[in-house]
């Protein structure tokens, strides 16, 4: 059979399940806008391509998103008609919707299968959007007009796709209904026998921070540090955190840029970026003996993330009603104790008392109260890790649950 995918930051979602298909013998093609060299991936024959030009200067700011999603989809357009000339007929495609790439597929293949990969469909009300009061939008009307219209390329796909794949019910549950039910729910897959947890061992972060296993260690993991995952509650935690807990180390991962929300404001906050912003806000709390204890770490190679997340005596997972991040599914296979949000995202996932904690988003002192209990509660915080990664490796194992299941909906999607 042949198969084609098309992700604009190619493998994304599709790491395991395009090479597992590969070695099952099929033929697999990836499209992609990364930027890379034409080759072979793990059995996979790798074709980036580009845009030809960027968007429009001053174009309506409710349009903005539909033209850069056409300007994708015509570069991959384009990129499918000289593969098509060289003979190539896909029997299936599989595809990430999101920045538009896939929109124009079916007019170069009109008999090929369309699977796409579902993540989310934007909501005026009752999801990200406006969740959070402190940066409540100027233009909400007007807002939901634009997430209307951002949300075109979600219904030209739904015209023209056989199925669709979604990592959690709640993301399948955002679709409108008659799509919905064209939604098989199956994560990526996480590799819990490689994500597992560790009785020994010792870290070195940055050429400077030596962690060793016993240590009070408390982590915070994401793409970005931005409001959408949290990072403003947590840094308004830390003061009282790292007051009560003197021993108490605190290990943040993320980037200074933004994946998912906005930029912040330049006229409310200047150049500073969320980062900086909240730390800045929070620092004059913080004695500089216990600030001492606060490590920025960046992003780090995932050689290092996960044995810091085996380290780790408490970690905090934070986010917005979206997308479900799987750094948070990682520090579950590893054993963590989790103290996370109660955003309906978590509850598919952390059960509070069972597989670790919930806290309403908003409530900084019970984020504190939270995560200080779990440190004076070691038995509590081993029994949470052991129901976490046993749920991890019930539901989310990419062996033995998720790609078995993903292989599956292909065959299925090819009929």
């Amino acid at each position: 059979m042949n198969i084609l995918f098309v992700h604009q930051n190619f493998p994304g979602q599709f790491k395991h399940l395009a090479p597992a298909l590969a070695r099952q013998g099929h033929r697999v093609l990836a499209m992609t806008m990364r930027q890379t060299e034409p080759g072979v991936w793990r059995g996979v024959r790798i074709l980036p391509y580009r845009a030809q030009r960027g968007s429009t200067p001053g174009v309506h700011p409710w349009v903005q998103d539909v033209e850069a999603k056409t300007l994708r989809g015509e570069a991959c357009f384009r990129a499918a008609l000289a593969l098509q000339r060289e003979g190539f007929e896909p029997d299936v495609i599989v595809a990430h919707p999101g920045w538009g790439e896939s929109l124009f597929l079916k007019q170069v293949w009109p008999r090929a299968r369309l699977g796409i990969y579902c993540e989310f469909f934007y909501q005026a009300q009752g999801a990200d959007a406006g969740f959070d009061p402190e940066f409540a939008s100027a233009d909400p009307a007007g807002d939901a007009c634009r997430l209307r219209l951002k949300n075109l390329n979600n219904l030209l796909h739904f015209e023209v796709a056989e199925a669709g794949i979604a990592p959690t019910q709640w993301q399948a549950s955002t679709f409108p209904a008659p799509f919905r039910d064209r939604i098989t729910v199956v994560h990526d897959g996480i590799d819990t026998a490689a994500l597992a947890p560790r009785a020994d061992g010792h870290l070195m972060l940055n050429g400077r921070v030596r962690l060793e296993r016993g240590d009070e260690i408390i982590t915070f993991v994401n793409r970005q540090l931005e409001p959408y995952r949290g990072y403003h509650v947590f840094m308004r935690a830390l003061p009282e955190i790292l007051r009560r807990r003197p021993n108490a180390r605190v290990m943040i991962v993320g980037g200074d840029g933004v994946s998912y929300g906005a930029a912040p404001d330049r006229a409310r906050y200047g150049a500073r970026s969320w980062k900086r912003i909240f730390a800045e806000e929070v620092r004059p709390l913080i004695l500089d003996a216990d600030w001492a204890r606060v490590h920025f770490l960046g992003n780090l190679p995932y050689q290092q993330f996960v044995p810091l997340l085996q380290l780790s005596a408490v970690h905090v997972y934070l986010t917005y009603p979206f997308v479900l991040s799987w750094s948070l599914l990682e520090a579950m296979s590893v054993g963590c104790a989790i103290v996370a949000s109660d955003t309906a995202p978590l509850r598919e996932a952390i059960v509070h008392g069972e597989t670790g904690r919930l806290v309403d988003f908003f409530d900084v002192p019970a984020l504190a109260q939270q995560v200080c209990a779990l440190l004076d509660d070691k038995p509590e915080r081993e029994r949470l890790g052991r129901q976490a990664r046993a749920f991890a490796r019930e539901r989310y194992d990419l062996a033995t649950a998720c790609l078995p299941r993903q292989l599956a909906w292909v065959s299925e999607l090819a009929g």
